[in-house]
């Protein structure tokens, strides 16, 4: 997600942030950081001598990693920089324990922010001044939507929906590839067909204004092969179903996880 963040932020002919101004401190850089390096950031190696005039920080790191981690970091960050955590799980509570002089911004952003068509829901904690909020928001909304919370708790259920939902996405394009590969059609064919469908119907419901339940209604004829299909995904309330008990498994992960289990 780091390397989203990055790649969202750096690309394109107006930058939000220039590579040369930018420290990564990852023993493995990903791809998109590594790119990013290539650009001009720069690849720490003694994380203290160069983010003691750090303004923002980004904390991308696995939140299992957060307790053995953080205490190194913040004896390093100068008074006031503003954190940026996007931990899936990890509270504002936390951070702050860790992060006592410095000021806490826990966000959730998605994988789409990579090409800035990514959604990120943020809650800042104490002493955030209005300019610091301005370019947080600034940063958060380079890489696509930005939505401010008031409540922490809601942070949990983003994190089922929007950062989790990537990859719910991709199993449903997956999954109906694999369908059109069952029907005789070659892995080729089904899997343009499907990434392209969802692809198609994702930018429809963004440019039509309508909701995706008008949509579904639209290419819905009554007895048609679309209610053929629609009738088995909604039996005893499949899909709703099961998307539901999968974003709960999610939202209560990213409880535990804040909790350090």
């Amino acid at each position: 997600m780091g390397g989203a963040m990055l790649a969202g932020w750096t690309k394109g002919r107006k930058p939000v942030v220039a590579a040369k101004d930018i420290l990564i401190a990852d023993p493995t850089p990903g791809e998109a950081a590594q790119a990013v390096i290539e650009a001009g950031a720069v690849s720490a190696k003694r994380l203290e001598v160069h983010i003691a005039t750090a303004d923002y920080v980004l904390l991308a790191i696995k939140p299992q990693s957060f307790d053995a981690i953080a205490p190194e970091v913040a004896l390093c960050l100068p008074k006031n920089c503003v954190v940026i955590s996007i931990m899936a799980g990890i509270t504002l509570e936390r951070l702050s324990e860790a992060f006592q002089e410095q000021v806490i911004v826990r966000a959730m952003p998605n994988t789409p922010a990579a090409i800035g068509q990514g959604v990120t829901a943020y809650v800042a904690g104490k002493g955030l001044s209005a300019g610091q909020q301005k370019h947080v928001h600034k940063l958060l909304g380079a890489v696509g939507t930005v939505l401010e919370l008031d409540n922490e708790s809601m942070i949990d259920m983003v994190t089922a929906v929007s950062g989790s939902g990537p990859a719910y996405f991709f199993h449903m394009v997956e999954a109906l590839s694999g369908a059109g590969q069952a029907l005789g059609l070659s892995e080729e064919q089904a899997g343009a067909l499907a990434a392209q469908t969802m692809i198609g119907s994702g930018a429809l419901l963004a440019q039509s204004g309508q909701s995706a339940t008008e949509l579904r209604r639209a290419v819905t004829s009554p007895n048609g092969t679309t209610q053929a299909a629609l009738d088995v995904l909604m039996r005893e309330n499949g899909l709703p179903k099961v998307l539901r008990e999968a974003v709960t498994a999610a939202y209560r992960r990213s409880q535990e996880l804040g909790k350090g289990s």
